[in-house]
């Protein structure tokens, strides 16, 4: 675990920050990907209602 030195020497155990970093915007082949998956994901909660509504009819 590593461990970082405070004021005085005395160590402390708290994680260390990540490095941090911009986020790139996706590029056209990761938003369409993000399309369909989106476009399956509503699909399937809608199916998934609408099998609800007719088993508990």
């Amino acid at each position: 675990m590593p461990y970082t030195t405070e004021e005085g020497g005395r160590l402390n155990n708290f994680a260390e920050e990540p490095k941090v970093y911009q986020a790139e915007a996706p590029d056209k082949k990761q938003q369409v990907t993000y399309i369909i998956l989106g476009a399956l994901g509503f699909l399937l909660v809608v199916g998934l209602v609408f099998v609800a509504f007719s088993v508990s009819a």
